[in-house]
């Protein structure tokens, strides 16, 4: 028998590792239940969190991901779904979420949910009695606290064990009755500081005893009792504590404020604050229009550059084009904060070589960073040094596609190389730059690390009651709003961002319109 007929056929191997159609829908239901059944684990770990903004997100996330994999109809949209799935998670929810936070009283001092801040005053405690010296020991049941009450004697409590409780005490009997060992160093007692803080002892009298310090427990009772209607009452003066729903506080009789705050929904306050508030209008609006001249004055001044040199470049009596072009593209390579602080130690002003430059030649050290005109100036300066690399590439791209016989007819007419630059060259670039120029304006009017490394926002806007400065843009003011004030609203900046995008939103749409590109 020929050994060769033998031999499978390509044909019957690739069948034969063939999933059975059974098999293959049985696995793939398999790992769409593995699947749901994890989301939905991650969703009720964040609802029992009390994460309800992320719970919902991870419903829809998931609920469109088991859509698009199980219908049919919708086979095309699973190739794109993990990008919509990341437009989502990334960008829409943050968006949301920050909108949703300009409608509250969220700051540094209004953290918490209003639960969490009764639960934060309920915990809170009060020396209703004598201190006493404890050590941990552990024994064969589990450890135990022995408490030295002095002419009453030595107590134990029962053993540690299970989930703390502080509604059930643990019973205490005298330590002749309980055989303990050697009592556990300080390092260990620290380890379970949070476990022994949720204990309550009883002693045989029917006193409570709570950790009070790493060393001693004490006859400390709860400070305040939770009324029916919602109210706080003190223990230990009797004193009422109601929550205020406007300011998002706990308030005595007297209407003073007892910390921490909660969030509450505050509506348009943040917004109409920006609007209304004379100490944050004014500096915002200021800022606005520095946002917008500087992002409109950078595009300008970078494409100026750009044009000029990539028409040199483009120039036939010019030779060493190719090192040119590496010199010029070089500030596009160099990583943009090194070079920016490279900028901040030239215009220092006792010691950059700009100002010993302009001393020795004219006598004159200006005040960079002090002087907002001039403070301006430098930031324009050092952009259009950043930016003008981009411009150059493109225009150089853009230039090989005008025709030359352009150029040689307007030689016959006698043109100039500035009647060439306006006549022939920009408009012909202009449109298709167009869109470029409008994506250059969006991203200098965020251009958050420029401000931050060089100037830091400085010089100050005197009068703001929030934090402010001359050079800021509208997102480093809203940076320094939420995380360098001290009292961190979040809120307020919130409230700013959300209009900063509508802004930004509405000017693309108004530069996309005028310039007839469709969208």
């Amino acid at each position: 028998m020929n050994a060769r007929a033998e031999l499978p056929s390509p044909a019957m191997m690739s069948r034969s590792w063939t999933l059975h159609p059974t098999l293959k829908t049985g696995l793939r239901w398999l790992v769409w239940l593995t699947f749901n059944a994890f989301a939905l684990y991650l969703v009720v770990a964040l609802y029992a969190q009390r994460q309800l903004a992320f719970a919902l997100l991870g419903l829809v996330v998931t609920g469109l991901a088991s859509y698009v994999f199980i219908n049919r109809r919708a086979y095309a949209h699973r190739y794109i779904y993990p990008a919509v799935a990341g437009m989502l998670v990334f960008v829409i929810f943050p968006l949301l979420y920050t909108v949703g936070i300009g409608f509250t009283n969220y700051s540094g001092s209004n953290l918490l949910s209003q639960e969490q801040v009764q639960q934060y005053h309920l915990n809170q405690t009060f020396l209703a009695g004598e201190r006493y010296r404890f050590t941990l020991h552990a024994s064969p049941k589990g450890d135990r606290v022995r408490i030295d009450k002095g002419e009453q004697g030595v107590f134990v409590s029962e053993p540690l064990t299970g989930e703390p409780d502080p509604q059930t005490p643990l019973a205490m009997r005298p330590a002749s009755e309980v055989e303990l060992g050697e009592a556990l160093p300080l390092r260990d007692v620290i380890k379970r500081r949070n476990e022994l803080d949720q204990r309550v002892l009883a002693g045989p009298s029917g006193d409570l005893l709570r950790m009070y310090g790493l060393r001693e427990f004490a006859a400390a009772q709860p400070l305040y009792r939770l009324a029916e209607d919602g109210a706080l009452i003190s223990n230990k003066t009797g004193e009422r504590l109601v929550p205020d729903l406007e300011r998002g506080f706990y308030v005595d009789e007297k209407g003073e404020i007892v910390p921490p705050g909660f969030s509450v929904f505050v509506g348009m306050d943040n917004f109409a604050k920006v609007i209304t508030d004379p100490s944050i209008r004014e500096p915002f609006l200021q800022i606005f229009v520095w946002t917008v001249a500087f992002a409109g004055l950078t595009v300008v001044f970078t494409l100026a550059v750009g044009l000029v040199l990539a028409n040199l470049l483009q120039w036939e009596l010019v030779r060493g084009k190719p090192f040119y072009r590496v010199m010029l593209i070089l500030p596009y390579a160099v990583p943009a904060f090194i070079s920016i602080l490279v900028f901040r130690g030239l215009f220092n002003q006792n010691f950059g070589e700009i100002n010993l430059l302009l001393d020795t030649l004219f006598g004159i050290r200006p005040d960079w960073f002090s002087d907002p005109t001039l403070a301006r100036s430098m930031i324009l300066i050092v952009n259009t040094w950043l930016g003008y690399p981009y411009m150059l590439l493109l225009c150089m791209g853009l230039l090989q596609a005008i025709p030359k016989d352009h150029y040689e007819a307007s030689a016959m007419d006698g043109a100039t190389p500035l009647d060439n630059l306006l006549r022939i060259t920009l408009p012909q670039l202009i449109k298709p730059l167009m869109p470029l120029l409008i994506a250059s304006f969006a991203f200098n009017f965020n251009n958050f690390v420029l401000i931050t490394l060089l100037t830091r926002g400085g010089p100050d806007i005197i009068g703001a009651t929030t934090p402010a400065g001359t050079t800021d843009l509208l997102v480093s003011y809203t940076y320094r709003i939420a995380f360098q004030d001290s009292g961190q609203n979040f809120a307020l900046a919130a409230a700013i961002a959300t209009m900063i995008f509508m802004l930004v939103g509405a000017m693309a749409w108004l530069n996309l319109k005028l310039s007839k590109v469709k969208v």
